[in-house]
């Protein structure tokens, strides 16, 4: 039950979430109603971004992290207990060293999410560098400015990328020696139990349950009025075939470029990893400029069509596929894959019957993320969803935008109907969770 709910935020889209804190908790939120007072705390500027974008993007660690604590062995563990060492300094110094790659490749993607934000920092009306870019684009139509701001916007994710580079270490994250892999076995908290619930509890209230009462007060407000049930499912199947699309081909191109980055050293191997990670810090409006500009003077044929939507996907969110992968590919030995060459397999088959297998959980964990992003894209689909090609975002943004946020309760709910049954088979029946 806590694989599942911990990660739910994840499916909530970051301007919905920013919108359903302020309905809530902000100065004249429903928490104000119910208190019985005349006006709450203001949650508008740095801090009501900052909760936002943390409640709704943490999951992007839990996922990698949970992913690659499954695969520690726990006999380093028994080890360093056997010699001596006390729990949090087996911890410290054996499990925490470990975890350094996927928390690395966890948190450089929170951190692109954030810079590419542009509906949560509006909503709470927070000037960051997208809504800088946003402004000067549609409301003063001064492209040179925008494209200022983002070039600014590019080289700030630069800096975040090369610091997340220096923080690696050249070290092995797979067993060298002998023996035999197995779980970890369950560990009883005793008096941290409760503790422990409760933390979990407090994360799933504010990032679950919370905003799925709000709509939830929103969908019964909705139904006084008319709810147009073919064109959600509609969307609904439009939102599922774009985002299963854009997982697929996003780990299909992540898989050779984690591989590269995984067992080559040197200059091009970084920098070809390094350089995936560029378009996803870009907001999807300026993605969607860009290919809109593409199609219109280069590829006219694929403008306006789902192969340019999935390929927007792609390039926005392959660093969410590139990290988990890269992680579960730095835990499997190459000596394993070099045996079965000198078994007279040959080189792809080798991968293909050897690594892979046993890095699949990144994998399809990557491809996860990715399906979990795309499906509630929002810019990126306003610019390149051929004609009539309406997703749940979309539908969603369309409704909100004027106002009549009521209208948008039902396609939030499915939105959030139709990624989780996903993500359950993606987490715990995988063995991601």
């Amino acid at each position: 039950m806590w694989s599942v709910l911990t990660v739910l935020p994840l499916v909530i889209p970051s301007y919905i979430g920013a919108y359903l804190l302020i309905s809530a908790l902000g100065p004249t939120g429903l928490l104000r109603d119910v208190l019985g007072v005349d006006r709450l705390p203001s949650l508008y500027g740095f801090a009501g971004a900052w909760l936002s974008l943390t409640l709704f993007t943490y999951p992007l660690v839990l996922l990698t992290v949970r992913g690659a604590m499954r695969r520690l062995d726990p006999q380093l563990e028994e080890a360093a207990r056997g010699l001596g060492r006390s729990g949090w300094r087996t911890y410290a110094d054996v499990v925490l060293p470990q975890l350094r790659p996927a928390v690395g490749a966890g948190g450089l993607l929170v951190a692109l999410y954030v810079l590419s934000d542009f509906g949560a920092v509006s909503m709470m009306r927070f000037d960051s560098l997208t809504r800088a870019i946003y402004t000067a684009y549609r409301a003063s139509f001064d492209r040179a400015q925008a494209a200022s701001l983002a070039c600014l916007l590019v080289a700030v994710t630069l800096v975040v990328i090369w610091l997340e580079a220096r923080a690696r270490r050249s070290v092995a994250y797979h067993r060298t020696g002998p023996g035999t892999a197995r779980p970890a076995p369950t560990v009883a908290l005793g008096r941290w139990r409760w503790p422990a619930v409760g933390l979990c509890a407090a994360v799933v209230f504010l990032g679950v349950v919370l905003p799925i009462g709000v709509l939830g007060y929103w969908t019964t407000r909705s139904f006084a009025g008319s709810v147009d049930w073919a064109g959600t499912t509609a969307a609904a199947g439009r939102s599922l075939l774009a985002a299963a699309l854009a997982a697929g081909a996003a780990a299909a191109c992540a898989l050779p470029v984690a591989l590269l980055s995984a067992r080559y050293r040197g200059a091009l191997p970084h920098a070809i990893e390094r350089a995936t990670y560029a378009a996803h810090a870009l907001p999807g409006v300026v993605v969607g400029l860009a290919l809109v500009f593409f199609g219109t003077r280069v590829a006219l044929p694929l403008y306006q069509t789902l192969a340019m939507l999935v390929a927007a996907f792609v390039l926005l969110y392959l660093p969410q596929a590139v990290g988990p992968a890269r992680a579960a590919l730095l835990q499997v030995s190459p000596n394993l894959e070099e045996a079965a060459r000198g078994l007279g397999r040959r080189a792809p088959v080798a991968f293909a019957t050897v690594t892979a297998p046993l890095a699949s959980g990144g994998i399809l964990a990557g491809a996860a993320l990715v399906f979990l992003t795309a499906v509630k894209e929002l810019p990126a689909t306003l610019l390149l969803a051929p004609i009539g090609f309406e997703t749940l975002a979309t539908d969603i943004w369309r409704s909100t935008s004027v106002g009549f946020f009521e209208r948008g309760a039902v396609p939030s709910l499915v939105l959030l109907a139709v990624s989780a049954p996903p993500l359950y088979i993606l987490t715990a029946r995988r063995g991601l969770g």
